[in-house]
């Protein structure tokens, strides 16, 4: 039986769903067939955008840039895992140690929230998402994994990111009160750092963190798969768009070794 390909990125375009903040996606025909002879469009924004992979230098200054990953890291076997979460929902160490297919040492682990069947330009999506804590990424870390991509908001739980009281924040003020009547607490108390899955996953790990896997990510769920991510090749990027891809053996029995 051949091999069978899936894409787990979801579709970048103007309009696509972008997490809060700005600028956002544009994009411009320039030159089209009617009028010129041919297509052309410019497009302008962030790399922050869609299925995208940050380097370290997004969260920590004098640190790597996307370019900077070595080649090892953006491609090879391991797994996706089922890790079903709810409104702010936290992916934890507990759940990465109790995950099936088991996480090896040296895989890449692609993590299935469910977030991404409520994929859109909501408060649902961005705002009242999941993500992983601190401990999570201390995980990864310990477990040597390549790579991990998270079917959710982003790397850090939303609590965790200037919509509330860190950085520059809070752009979604009410969000605090929100959580302060579901919890009886502040959000400060129960997430303490501004982004600490990001720097702890990146920085200190070296791990590239991929937000927005989404695509046919139900189809590969559960399964030992072929991975490759493959960010532009931009010295000082602080990230990039990616398109991700999993490659699965009917058989579940080949696994590249880690490429180091």
């Amino acid at each position: 039986m051949s091999l069978k390909i899936y894409t787990l990125s979801n579709p970048f375009h103007q309009h696509m769903p972008e997490w809060p903040s700005s600028p956002s996606v544009n994009v411009t025909v320039n030159k089209f067939h009617a009028k010129d002879g041919l297509y052309q469009m410019q497009w302008d924004g962030i790399m922050h955008r869609g299925t995208h992979m940050d380097a370290p230098l997004h969260v920590t200054e004098n640190t790597p840039s996307i370019n900077d990953y070595p080649l090892w890291r953006l491609c090879g076997t391991g797994v996706v895992v089922s890790i079903p979460k709810e409104k702010w929902g936290i992916i934890t160490a507990e759940d990465l140690e109790n995950a099936k297919p088991e996480i090896q040492e040296g895989d890449i682990v692609m993590i299935n929230t469910g977030f991404h069947r409520k994929w859109g330009d909501s408060d649902e999506y961005f705002a009242y998402g999941c993500g992983a804590d601190k401990s999570a990424a201390q995980w990864f870390v310990d477990k040597k994994v390549k790579l991990v991509g998270y079917g959710c908001q982003a790397n850090d739980h939303p609590l965790a990111t200037k919509l509330v009281d860190h950085g520059l924040g809070p752009t979604q003020p009410h969000l605090i009160e929100e959580y302060k009547e579901m919890s009886g607490r502040d959000p400060k108390e129960d997430f303490p750092e501004w982004e600490p899955a990001h720097k702890t996953l990146m920085v200190k790990g070296g791990i590239p963190g991929i937000e927005n896997i989404g695509g046919d990510i139900d189809e590969v769920t559960g399964k030992r798969c072929f991975f490759t991510a493959l960010p532009w090749r931009w010295p000082g990027g602080d990230g990039s768009i990616v398109r991700v891809l999993a490659i699965v053996d009917p058989d579940q029995k080949f696994r590249f070794e880690t490429g180091q």
